[in-house]
């Protein structure tokens, strides 16, 4: 683990996009085309919003989503309508997109239909994930039944039902998350530390799945923290 403190989300995402841009341009060199996993939420949107109004060969990109709620696409909750409308607009608005969904009412029905558009998408080049108070990440939650299967799963996606958020869930698994070339944490907020401080410290993943992401032994996350 790589931890990058900045005085503030503005400098923080600056830094992060010039990043990325690195990444999807160094990608679309050596294999002519960028795949990302980004999550939703209010932490990325300035984010993306930096993002979308970058010059690059957007054609040339995926992006996809690290989870979603299982919501039809322009649900005021879903995080496809964020991505859409926040990220795919102005020049980014050319870049495709691997939608986590289906109209299936339950995600159990519809998860074959997304490992089957998953398993087109070959090793990411960067995962953007973040973090929720209790150690979830993407959708990966400690109050569910399927954290075990997620963590474990070969599959690239599951069907989630936490009992301490709302809605059930769409989530790519740990391998899947963990099939990157560059593994971000992205986090906003003086309570997000305490957290990670408790995370990085305990080594239960059942108790906080983001450590599963922290402490794995072959990837080097790159944390991206601002107090505002």
């Amino acid at each position: 683990m790589q931890f990058h403190r900045f005085e503030n989300s503005s400098a923080l995402n600056s830094t992060f996009a010039r990043w990325l841009i690195r990444i999807v341009k160094d990608a679309i060199a050596e294999r002519g085309h960028a795949y990302l996993a980004v999550s939703g939420g209010r932490t990325p949107q300035a984010l993306f919003a930096h993002l979308a109004g970058t010059d690059l060969p957007w054609q040339q990109v995926t992006i996809t989503l690290a989870d979603d709620r299982w919501l039809a696409p322009d649900a005021q909750d879903s995080n496809e309508r964020l991505v859409k409308s926040v990220l795919l607009q102005d020049k980014a608005s050319a870049a495709h997109f691997v939608s986590l969904v289906t109209t299936d009412e339950r995600a159990e029905q519809g998860a074959a239909v997304i490992n089957q558009r998953l398993s087109s998408l070959p090793k990411f080049d960067a995962v953007i994930l973040g973090m929720g108070e209790d150690g979830h990440t993407a959708s990966l939650f400690p109050c569910s039944q399927e954290l075990s299967l997620g963590l474990n799963t070969t599959q690239d996606a599951l069907a989630v039902h936490p009992t301490t958020a709302p809605y059930q869930r769409i989530s790519l698994s740990k391998q899947r998350l963990l099939n990157t070339q560059h593994l971000f944490l992205h986090l906003v907020g003086a309570g997000k530390l305490p957290v990670l401080n408790q995370a990085i410290a305990g080594d239960d993943v059942l108790q906080m799945p983001i450590r599963a992401f922290l402490h794995h032994p072959c990837v080097d996350i790159q944390v991206m923290f601002a107090t505002e």
